[in-house]
């Protein structure tokens, strides 16, 4: 994972040989293993290239990486499928290659086509002044656009900064293929076209269609000096699933269930769905498909670099490599199960259960004196407030996630005893959320701007940051995860009607609203999530991994009728995530497989602990403090 960034001037007056101070920080921050800068200048037009690597598999490259011809390339992606990459070599030194051999746009699309896994890219082409860019099919993985208001510079990155008071400044490039843009006809003409790419299905899908309303979308936020066009060939990218299987029972949806009787126990009701023949081997091929996802993402690791051999063998001393963000909720249930499978089995995993303060009470005396002494809120907690903490604040924290979380940890160590499960409870005063927010997260969540975007933004932060307690019956101690993979399981709702948005959809339209429902989830999932999620995770220097997004989990899923992956004819906690629920089950996965879906800015309680009148879709005034406050110093 890394940090990336190209700043491009068509004139010397909007030149600068370095990044500004705030945007190169934040670079940083994300790729804390190698750090390099390249300018490359030409008569009518400077691009200052600046990467940074967080190291992951194979040898550390360097980046940004240039061939003899002048080629430059950043990329800030994993190759997990698609490319053949060997586990002791490195992703972008493959990619480079490829695109070196690159005779024309066609092999460059064919490329890209080609790679599963999450990336972003930045691609300049000396000979020819092209500039291309872009994000998976998904946008697993963040880059942002500025455009200088007078045409005259600007700038891709994977994260923005704050440098006045005006709104919006970044914006993210949208997930809807690959761009294109000629800098020296930009530079001649004042006025910049960038050309499209689009993803297209192979099938008979109406590409012209789709591409209009992408240009429209697209277009409505650009300066009038910046314009999208659809490339002149046609040509365009292969998406990487297959679509949504759209069919539809012919029988009223009771019959598939109609020995089901609504008394029975939930359980009972998972075991009649598993006693049936074809169910059972769907379910088989659902747990194998997301079994090959989680072991792509946590193998080929780092693993105990700063141990020598003979001490990553003792006891106590092996620290995790993968963390997961862990509610104890079915969707981390399941891919803590899978991951054990593939993780070393003397390894701990980390398991990240964020909660923040119910209510604000008086703190003691004593307490407050030793965090005045702590100079820095990001540091952990000595061992001794540590024992202070967690004996007066337990019920403080005592959140739904933290509950269901704390059942879920002995679930899994009944599941697998010989595992170290690193049950990492991280708690959150309003104090930090407040501080932390204004000084960084801010930056990281825009350019979304909703209270939904600040409660989970600001939830994920501090939940992958991963400083807090390991409270065992015989001990308390402070703990920081030093896992650089992080697995989330963002997208199992999105596509199994996890959402109470489906259930409605349901109630009002059938099947084929849910449908529809689902299809528009999987849609927008790049504008709306993921972007913020790689961000704030990727501020810490580590890398977000989506299971549930890996390309081959999603083919499968999308070829099943929509009956098979949920049924919302049965009550919550059993009828959305239907298919998951009953992989849990076969996993020996038994009170997690019943719980009902809870957001995770409730199930952490952050959004109680501020504004309780706001709606999720309000634009959130905290996220736009430190511009407000420039603003008025100015």
């Amino acid at each position: 994972m890394c940090g990336i960034c190209c700043s491009v001037s068509f004139s010397l007056e909007h030149f600068r040989e370095d990044l500004e101070k705030d945007l190169l920080c934040n670079l940083k921050r994300r790729g804390p293993d190698s750090s390099k800068q390249l300018l490359k200048s030409d008569v009518n037009y400077q691009c200052l290239f600046s990467a940074h690597v967080l190291h992951l598999r194979g040898f550390l490259t360097a980046q940004p990486v240039e061939d003899e011809r002048g080629n430059v390339f950043l990329w800030n992606g994993e190759v997990f499928n698609g490319i053949k990459v060997e586990a002791e070599e490195n992703d972008t030194q493959i990619m480079f290659n490829y695109l070196s051999s690159c005779k024309n746009e066609s092999d460059v699309l064919s490329v890209f086509s080609e790679v599963q896994g999450p990336w972003s890219f930045i691609y300049y082409q000396a000979s020819s002044h092209y500039l291309w860019f872009g994000r998976d099919f998904f946008g697993r993985r963040s880059l942002l656009w500025h455009f200088n208001n007078l045409g005259k510079s600007f700038c891709l990155s994977s994260v923005g900064s704050q440098t006045s008071g005006e709104a919006n400044q970044w914006q993210e490039v949208p997930a809807s293929g690959i761009f294109k843009v000629d800098l020296k006809s930009t530079a001649i003409s004042r006025r910049m076209v960038l050309k499209l790419y689009p993803w297209k299905y192979i099938s008979s899908e109406n590409v012209i269609e789709d591409s209009v309303n992408n240009l429209t979308q697209i277009s409505a936020d650009l300066p009038t000096f910046v314009s999208v066009t659809i490339n002149e060939a046609k040509l365009y990218l292969e998406k990487p699933v297959g679509p949504l299987n759209m069919i539809l029972p012919q029988a009223p949806l009771e019959t598939q269930c109609s020995n089901i009787s609504s008394d029975l126990p939930r359980r009972e009701t998972l075991q009649i769905f598993l006693s049936d023949r074809h169910t059972k081997e769907v379910i088989q091929q659902f747990i194998e498909v997301l079994s090959i996802a989680v072991k792509r993402r946590v193998l080929c690791l780092p693993r105990d670099e700063n141990l020598a051999p003979k001490e990553a063998l003792k006891p106590g001393c092996r620290m995790a490599s993968v963390a997961i963000l862990f509610s104890g909720g079915i969707d981390s249930m399941v891919i803590a199960a899978l991951a054990d499978r593939h993780i070393p089995v003397d390894e701990p995993i980390d398991l990240l259960n964020v909660a923040f303060r119910t209510k604000e009470q008086t703190v003691p005396a004593n307490l407050n004196k030793k965090r005045s002494k702590q100079k820095n809120h990001c540091e952990i907690p000595s061992e001794e407030s540590s024992k202070c903490l967690t004996a007066d604040d337990d019920k403080l924290f005592s959140v739904p996630d933290r509950i269901t979380g704390r059942a879920g940890l002995k679930e899994l160590q009944a599941l697998n005893p010989s595992r170290t499960w690193n049950f990492v409870e991280i708690n959150v005063s309003l104090e930090e959320l407040q501080k932390l927010r204004r000084t960084r997260i801010c930056h990281l969540v825009q350019p979304l701007d909703t209270v939904l975007d600040d409660s989970i933004g600001c939830a994920v932060w501090f939940a992958s940051r991963g400083i807090g307690w390991l409270v065992t019956p015989g001990e308390v101690k402070s703990y920081k995860s030093n896992a650089k993979v992080i697995l989330t399981g963002i997208g199992a709702d999105e596509q199994l009607a996890g959402y109470s948005r489906h259930r409605v959809r349901f109630q009002k339209h059938g099947l084929e609203g849910l449908n529809k429902e689902i299809m528009m989830e999987l849609d927008r999932i790049s504008s709306r999530n993921l972007g913020r999620d790689d961000r704030v995770i990727g501020d810490h220097g580590k890398e977000a991994r989506f299971p549930f997004l890996d390309e081959n989990v999603v083919s499968f899923l999308s070829s099943l009728p929509v009956w098979e992956k949920a049924d919302l004819t049965l009550p919550r906690g059993i009828g959305e995530k239907l298919i998951l629920r009953l992989a849990a089950v076969e996993l020996g996965l038994t009170a997690s497989a019943l719980l009902p879906k809870r957001a995770m800015q409730f199930g952490s309680r952050i959004a109680k602990m501020e504004n309780n009148n706001e709606k999720a879709s309000d634009k959130c005034g905290r996220l736009q403090i430190v511009s407000l406050e420039k603003e008025i110093n100015s």
